[in-house]
């Protein structure tokens, strides 16, 4: 079905199984390596925060942007973080009744609650934020919390890219969750 061919062209449908396994490793691989970057933004948010601290209570001299800054950095750990979440299945669920379930039961509710509920909210979510990080390039919209005014096309832009990345990342565990249910074996 998904990734069956003709009866007979088994050449055929093995290379289209060698190719998924390709794509599908390489949407882990952004997911895993976009996240793993993340993981410096949480370094400037501490390097931010102490130097508004030591500036605000030290030399009596706050910043105007440490704050917006801070918010943009957390924001990016985030959004930066989302795929590398799903890659690694560390969002939370509620398990009393899914972990009764086989492994193949569990793959087809997964595959299930994907098309009710994810695709759609994702799906929307990746709409807008891409159509905001575009409003907010082509009429140079700044941030409104400081007097900084920090242009808000780059911030818009990571949560954007991070939506998108999450849904890539759904789209490769349906494509597992379904290849599990159908077959009974993990594609990978």
């Amino acid at each position: 079905m998904l990734l069956r061919g003709r009866p007979g062209d088994t050449g055929a449908a093995a290379e289209r199984v060698r190719r998924m396994k390709r794509i599908l490793k390489v949407i882990d691989n952004i997911s895993e390596n976009v996240g793993s970057f993340g993981r410096w933004f949480v370094v400037a948010l501490i390097l931010v925060g102490v130097f508004e601290v030591t500036m605000r209570y030290v030399f009596t001299r706050p910043t105007v942007w440490a704050y917006e800054t801070s918010s943009m950095l957390g924001g990016t750990v985030y959004a930066f973080g989302w795929a590398y979440a799903l890659l690694h299945e560390s969002h939370i669920r509620v398990d009393v009744l899914f972990n009764r379930l086989s492994m193949r039961s569990r793959a087809i509710v997964d595959a299930i609650v994907s098309l009710a509920f994810f695709f759609p909210l994702i799906g929307m979510l990746a709409y807008r934020a891409i159509f905001w990080a575009e409003r907010a390039w082509s009429r140079k919209l700044v941030m409104m919390e400081s007097y900084w005014y920090a242009p808000q096309w780059p911030f818009r832009c990571v949560l954007a890219f991070g939506i998108c990345l999450l849904l890539l990342q759904g789209i490769a565990k349906f494509v597992r969750d379904v290849h599990f249910a159908v077959k009974g074996s993990p594609l990978d």
